[in-house]
């Protein structure tokens, strides 16, 4: 059974980045040990990765919160010139 998602909403902005760390370091550990002697869940790696994702997708929208109006219209035109490019 897949176990409880992360509670990153109610997590301070040291909380994030020191768990993202301590996730990545357990992440890189998980996968060495899969590729020499295999996991019995297999399915841990997934879910480790996408804990991760969460904290850092938490982070940004953080940081995003946090901006001015003027870096956010900034961060506007920075993304439409990426639209054009492609």
């Amino acid at each position: 059974m897949a176990k409880d998602k992360l509670d990153v909403v109610n997590m301070t902005e040291a909380d994030l980045r020191s768990n993202a760390a301590s996730m990545e370091n357990e992440y890189q550990q998980m996968k060495f040990d899969h590729a020499t002697k295999g996991l019995s869940n297999p399915l841990e790696l997934r879910w480790l990765r996408r804990d991760i994702a969460r904290v850092y997708t938490e982070a940004r929208n953080r940081e995003i919160a946090a901006m001015t109006p003027e870096e956010l219209e900034m961060r506007t035109k920075i993304r439409a010139r990426r639209r054009r490019q492609r």
